[in-house]
């Protein structure tokens, strides 16, 4: 017995040796100062993007039945691969209700009585958690995040009987106000915002290009409800979004000259971005595009424009009923998406302009979102 026991003793040893020689430094003998040689490590930089997508058929009928390879989607025109997250219909909703309780919106209060009774059907019968936010010049939570309906219910209530909103309607503030309180909610949760509110902003401090990136960062629908109103139609908003006080791209970070007579920075949101993309976006051609339609899209309507940018929907607010049809419809909407995904190799940093196709089948409609925010390339992972 000692025969066998001693044998496996020694090859015990012999691999014991071996592994200690592995992890021994090799120093060079003729410089034994040196430094130890590095092992090679292969590295590779990825960001996950999301991208929930809605399918309708030529009636407005949902489609069901695709697959990820139906689907084609490419960013910045890159075509990338793609899959097709499985159940997330049951996953559970964070939803914030952002409300304009000054300005106009003061005149539409009384219709948002309806919100109230049918949040109920807008979350649908999943985990979920509801926010109140009501905004004028300024946003204030109203409700935090609570699974209680009828608390968020009140709190709606609330904000109409209290009806002491001022002239403001800081729409951009708000949203990046309910950006952050759903950035702290648990990773499992859907994110969604369902935004009422006029089309133009009044009183914002957060800049177009901020406001751009802090909704495009983050995998949060948007919904909007939104109603015209007289300065609305004046375009007044227009004219204040490219002001230094009021939101629009920082002329601090113009790379044109101001004093360049062919060149209208203040009349021109195109050339105003132009001179931003530096900060922006990478000189790649359809970022720069996307993102000059985004800004001039959110000094004219920035419902409709933050909607189409997440793959949210937009709806005006007419009558309650048709507010009644609009809830419907989204909380038809909500929980009946794709949610396809895909590993954006090396992202550049700034805007990504996504676009998502079927190209397989005539007369579909897709709704998704049209660009995300890239900081800088993420952090190497082994």
């Amino acid at each position: 017995m000692r025969g066998p026991a001693l044998a496996l003793t020694c090859i015990l040893w012999s691999i014991a040796a071996i592994s200690a020689l592995a992890q021994t430094p090799t120093i060079d003998a003729a410089t034994p100062d040196s430094p130890p040689a590095q092992a090679s490590t292969l590295t590779a930089r990825s960001t996950l993007v999301l991208v929930p997508a809605l399918v309708r058929n030529k009636a407005g009928q949902l489609v069901y039945t695709l697959k990820a390879n139906d689907f084609v989607l490419t960013d910045d025109g890159v075509p990338q691969k793609l899959t097709l997250e499985q159940d997330t219909g049951g996953e559970p909703l964070a939803l914030v209700v952002d409300l304009e309780g000054g300005g106009t919106g003061a005149h539409e209060l009384e219709k948002y009585g309806t919100l109230a009774p049918m949040l109920s059907s807008v979350v649908g019968n999943v985990p979920h958690k509801v926010a109140v936010v009501g905004f004028d010049s300024s946003p204030v939570l109203v409700q935090d995040f609570t699974p209680d309906l009828d608390a968020a219910a009140h709190a709606i209530h609330a904000l109409i009987d209290d009806d002491n909103g001022d002239d403001g309607a800081a729409i951009l503030d708000s949203l990046g106000f309910s950006v952050d309180l759903l950035r702290k909610q648990p990773a499992g949760y859907r994110r969604a915002i369902l935004l009422v509110s006029e089309s133009n902003d009044h009183g914002s401090k957060l800049r177009l290009d901020e406001a751009l990136r802090a909704i495009s960062d983050t995998n949060t629908v948007i919904y909007s409800i939104s109603f015209s109103t007289a300065r609305d139609e004046l375009k007044t908003g227009s004219a204040k979004a490219l002001s230094d006080s009021t939101p629009g791209p920082a002329h601090g970070c113009m790379s044109r000259d101001p004093n360049d007579p062919n060149v209208n920075l203040k009349e021109n949101p195109a050339e105003q971005a132009f001179g931003c993309l530096e900060l922006l976006a990478p000189p790649l051609a359809l970022a720069k595009v996307a993102i000059i339609a985004l800004f001039e899209g959110l000094q004219k309507n920035i419902p409709e424009t933050v909607a189409h940018l997440t793959g949210g929907e937009q709806f005006k607010l007419g009558n309650q009923k048709s507010l009644e049809r609009s809830l419907m419809t989204i909380s038809n909407h909500i929980p009946n998406r794709y949610v396809l995904s895909f590993q954006a190799q090396s992202p550049h940093a700034g805007f990504h302009a996504i676009e998502l196709r079927v190209p397989g089948y005539a007369g579909l409609q897709v709704s998704a979102r049209n660009g995300y925010w890239a900081d800088i390339a993420t952090p190497p992972t082994n």
